[in-house]
């Protein structure tokens, strides 16, 4: 049976509220996630949070009982607490009425299962937790098998980052490593590597492009290093017909993405 919490000093509370900084996110292991819809994503996925905390007044909704059984059925501890300290627990003054505290879904590179799927992004020193949380949406939007984050890039486990997923951190795999690890461990099976750059003249529909294609996203402000460019087995560039020189980096992953699936479609 679910219990209750009503006071802000908790220990449970604080530990939990917690989670919003990125150091004890790695000490303990955990992160947040809040929402129905995200959190009923997740259950039909096979993953269930650790803790999950529900506001006392909240309207009935069969997913969020169905949640609930599930949490209790795996031995989850399932807590109700007032709408304040929701707020409080996930920094938003309008607070989800449900929060799951889930463990970490880091993939260790060498785990990852390039063959699982056909397209794979690669970010760098990705900044911005919007424009993450947009790239995991897009690559379950276009079957890619994940993410793979390298050097300096926003914790993909920040509130910000799993908001703007809408569910997709529980689809796509993630993965952490240095560029030099990255294509140590790409070079030892197939993949084409594939950069955006203002530093080719190859348009991004003319090439034809190999599964798995792996989809190097640059830093925001800075695109890609001149010599992670000389890595990349290919360069192409999206043409801009206006002012603009350059596309935001989820919205060129995008573009890219989707070119790379209407060509394994027309095969």
């Amino acid at each position: 049976m679910p219990r209750e919490i009503t006071g802000f000093s908790n220990p449970l509370v604080k530990r939990v509220r917690g989670l919003r900084e990125k150091k004890l996110r790695k000490r303990e292991g955990l992160f947040l996630a809040e929402g129905l819809r995200i959190l009923t994503e997740a259950r039909e996925r096979g993953i269930l949070p650790e803790m999950l905390f529900m506001a006392s007044d909240a309207r009935p909704h069969p997913l969020a009982d169905e949640l609930v059984a599930a949490v209790e059925s795996q031995g989850g501890d399932v807590i109700l607490t007032s709408a304040d300290i929701l707020g409080k627990i996930s920094g938003k003054d309008n607070a989800q009425t449900l929060v799951g505290v889930y463990p970490d879904r880091l993939t260790p590179l060498p785990a990852l299962d390039r063959s699982a799927a056909p397209i794979w992004f690669v970010a760098q020193a990705m900044r911005d937790p919007g424009n993450l949380g947009t790239l995991l949406r897009i690559g379950d939007a276009v079957g890619a098998g994940g993410v793979i984050l390298v050097d300096d890039c926003v914790d993909p486990f920040s509130v910000e980052t799993v908001r703007a997923s809408m569910g997709a951190l529980f689809t796509q795999s993630i993965a952490q490593a240095s560029w030099a690890d990255f294509l140590t461990w790409l070079r030892t099976g197939p993949g084409q590597l594939v950069g955006t750059s203002l530093n080719t003249e190859h348009d991004y529909q003319a090439p034809r492009y190999e599964a798995p294609t792996f989809l190097v996203i640059g830093n925001e402000a800075r695109g890609l290093p001149a010599d992670y460019e000389a890595a990349c087995d290919l360069l192409v560039k999206i043409p801009m017909m206006g002012r603009a020189d350059s596309l935001n980096a989820s919205v060129a992953g995008a573009v890219m993405a989707y070119e790379v699936l209407n060509q394994q479609r027309r095969r």
